[in-house]
């Protein structure tokens, strides 16, 4: 504000001009020191060095005899690969599961022969065994067919399906490759 010679105050037109920039000004730097701030919050939820090399792993799968599980760590977690045999497979084609959550088999495998599941019951987290029909959970009773699919129990879906690809005859490659 100025005042002119006689008396009469009068308003400038830099003066509104000026706040508008000091506001915008303020809210920039303002803006910039929350970011500041926020970076290494948001940078500590990126997974960590070791989680980042077991996100692929490959597994050698020439070994592996036919009606036989060999399992495997991915991401912490234990993986079942599985060879089928051709009454198996046949078997579980022909069936949809149970009612508790129907899935057909050729959804949950890449070839017929080889069943890929993670080896967590789905009601608690426990670890299956294999039996000659599929897999049982001790810990409470869930039974799974051999194409991981549950038959009954208290789980209430299928073992869960991990991404993965063959990269040969006899290597399988567990987790997204970039």
């Amino acid at each position: 504000m100025t005042t002119s010679e006689s008396g009469n105050k009068t308003e400038t037109l830099e003066e509104p001009d000026r706040r508008q920039f000091l506001e915008k000004a303020t809210c920039a730097v303002a803006g910039a020191g929350v970011a500041a701030a926020a970076w290494p919050f948001i940078s500590s939820m990126n997974p960590a060095s070791d989680v980042l090399s077991k996100s692929i792993v490959e597994v050698d799968i020439s070994q592996i005899q036919v009606d036989e599980v060999k399992t495997v760590e991915w991401q912490s977690k234990p993986v079942f690969i599985f060879r089928r045999s051709p009454t198996q497979i046949s078997a579980m084609q022909e069936s949809m599961g149970s009612r508790i959550d129907p899935q057909p088999d050729d959804e949950r495998v890449l070839k017929p022969e080889w069943l890929v599941v993670i080896g967590l019951c789905t009601h608690l987290g426990c670890v299956p065994t294999k039996k000659p029909e599929g897999w049982f959970c001790p810990c409470h009773g869930s039974r799974y067919d051999n194409s991981g699919r549950v038959i009954r129990g208290p789980a209430p879906k299928n073992l869960y399906l991990l991404p993965y690809q063959f990269v040969s005859a006899d290597k399988l490659l567990l987790g997204k490759s970039a």
